[in-house]
């Protein structure tokens, strides 16, 4: 518990050893690169933690984060270092590739081998708008047959604020503005102030968990047809983007598809992967 008797400077500062502690920490545990130039950046979004916690300085609250057991404080460092900010339909070529593309393509291979399922996933889900679109799109490309498919998407990430905003499905109306008008009229319904909700019949078709894209191995007992992992990497360094990048393709089917964000590259020299458009590659 920290200590609340202590008096917090109304501008604190963070001394190179604490920012290397807390940097090394968040390293290890989630992957996220900080580099110096996020040094300002975590303690901005840091300092009023420690205010209303009353922990005198970083170095004192390094030592509560090593030290407690609940896994609480971690959780809260990770809501507030990562930047989720997401809107639906964000990178369309994407959306309009698996709309076209991608899903028929699957839908016709599942169908010749007999099978019904189609196990997509979003890694990173942020507050939902990815997987939530892809599944309307799902819905609209198989219609009334969909019940008879296994077809829904999970959708992970490391913050439990993120994706308990995601299991709500209640969004600013201005992150549906570049949803189709019929896609939008059949899937969300108001809900208040300037706000929309994603449908039952969309939020069903998703299962939310948490999940660290570090474990060493992924839970998975079977492949995935599609991976998507958007604007996450761009947060790594190589050497932990391309052991991530290795276990994705561990869980991917041959022949699957695999999304990064328009910023993010796999880098020419990768041999699991066979590029197929921008931010779009397909597993040899």
């Amino acid at each position: 518990m920290a200590n609340t008797d202590k008096i917090v400077s109304p501008m604190m500062t963070i001394t190179d050893k604490e920012f290397a502690l807390i940097r090394t920490l968040v390293y290890d545990r989630f992957g996220i690169n900080l580099t110096e130039e996020k040094r300002s950046l975590l303690v901005g979004r840091l300092q009023k933690l420690l205010k209303t916690t009353g922990f005198a300085n970083f170095n004192s609250y390094y030592s509560h984060l090593c030290s407690d057991r609940t896994g609480k404080a971690l959780d809260e460092l990770i809501n507030r270092v990562s930047t989720n900010y997401s809107y639906f339909y964000r990178e369309e070529a994407h959306f309009n590739f698996f709309k076209n593309t991608a899903l028929p393509e699957l839908v016709k291979n599942q169908a010749g081998r007999n099978s019904r399922n189609l196990r997509i996933w979003t890694a990173g889900c942020s507050t939902g708008e990815e997987p939530y679109m892809l599944a309307m799109l799902m819905l609209e490309h198989l219609g009334l047959d969909y019940d008879n498919w296994s077809a829904g998407i999970l959708a992970t990430d490391i913050s439990d604020r993120v994706l308990g905003i995601a299991r709500e499905g209640v969004y600013p109306d201005d992150r549906t503005s570049k949803v189709p008008a019929a896609l939008k009229k059949k899937y969300f319904t108001p809900h208040s102030n300037s706000q929309v909700e994603v449908s039952k019949r969309v939020k069903k078709e998703l299962t939310l968990r948490r999940l660290n894209l570090m474990n060493t191995q992924f839970p998975f007992k079977k492949p995935f047809h599609m991976i998507f992992c958007r604007n996450v990497m761009i947060y790594f360094d190589k050497p932990t983007r391309d052991a991530l990048v290795e276990r994705f393709h561990k869980c991917l089917e041959p022949g699957g598809y695999f999304f990064i964000g328009h910023s993010e590259t796999l880098g020419r020299e990768q041999t699991l992967y066979k590029y197929i458009m921008p931010a779009c590659y397909q597993r040899i």
